[in-house]
């Protein structure tokens, strides 16, 4: 059997109608060389009778049900079955350019080099249809992440935006299992820390949903998790400046999902405190940062979502 270019590996744990949507965004892919593991991750609601009839609408979606580990858990399996030379991760509330595939195909046969590829985000409230609905995107750097980087503001954002060749993926040892936050920020980091390569593509990609609820949006466990983090690599790089960074990146998440502006204004504060010279080094990022965090208290909930989406 041949193997195909790609294998992309969704987790779902009780997807709901979101995981239509994004696998709607896969099968719409101008690259069709590709294989999906779906791993249903012990849902309660309809999520394995959807995934199954999406198993029976394409041969290359393959699913595995499985008792509820956690997310690394989850992807881990479907990486462990996973055939193509590049792994593309997706979560079942994200969506995809139709370029997507197609664009990192050509970025790792022009870059040989690269192990791990990642591109811009479109940040998306749960109503919006598509990327094209979004008003902010993220920023990525040019030339290689550097492990500063990756555990400071993260650029790839989300694992929905990692690509990574196989052999680079099955050398890692796969996410740490157990992890409840930052457990593609750990990969990251230890790879990268390792000697492997992460760089960007100019160019926006990935649509990530932003929420109130849910693992991603639990902002004060977010940072108590990236603290742990943090830790392991205290002697690599300057813990202050990646702190402001990260809690710069926690306060304009809270700002743009319609969070508490009391924690946007407590991790704006708290990035000043560790260092103010990274917290405000992009002087439009930070000096935004800093006024939305001021006045979001002054707003109601969806003005604050609608000004600083």
């Amino acid at each position: 059997m041949t193997s195909p270019r790609f294998s992309v590996v969704i987790p779902v744990y009780n997807g709901g109608e979101a995981i239509d949507a994004t696998l709607g965004s896969v099968l719409d892919q101008r690259e069709t060389d590709f294989e999906v593991w779906l791993v249903n991750d012990g849902s309660t609601d309809d999520t394995l009778q959807r995934l199954t009839r999406w198993q029976r609408r394409d041969a290359r979606i393959h699913v595995i049900d499985q008792a509820n580990g956690g997310v690394a858990r989850a992807r881990n399996a479907g990486a462990a079955h996973a055939r193509g030379e590049l792994i593309a991760f997706l979560d079942a509330d994200d969506l995809w350019a139709p370029d997507k595939l197609e664009a990192h195909a050509a970025f790792h046969e022009r870059h040989r080099g690269v192990e791990i590829s990642y591109a811009r985000i479109a940040f998306l409230h749960p109503d919006d249809s598509g990327l094209e609905a979004a008003r902010t995107h993220s920023t990525v750097p040019t030339g290689a992440l550097a492990l500063e980087q990756a555990l400071g503001e993260n650029p790839v954002c989300t694992t929905s935006n990692l690509v990574v060749t196989r052999a680079c993926w099955q050398a890692s040892g796969g996410f740490r299992e157990g992890m409840q936050h930052a457990e593609d920020q750990e990969w990251l980091a230890r790879v990268i820390a390792g000697g492997a390569r992460a760089v960007g593509l100019q160019r926006v990609l990935v649509g990530y949903r932003l929420s109130t609820g849910g693992l991603s949006a639990d902002l004060p466990a977010m940072y108590a998790g990236w603290r742990r983090l943090s830790e392991a690599y205290a002697e690599g790089f300057d813990v202050a400046a990646a702190r402001a960074l990260y809690c710069r990146y926690l306060a304009r998440r809270a700002l743009r999902a319609g969070g508490s502006s009391t924690q946007a204004w407590g991790f704006t504060l708290e990035g000043l405190k560790s260092s103010p010279g990274a917290f405000l080094k992009d002087r439009r990022r930070g000096a935004l940062t800093v006024i939305g965090a001021l006045v979001s208290p002054l707003l109601p909930r969806a003005a604050r979502m609608r000004l600083f989406a």
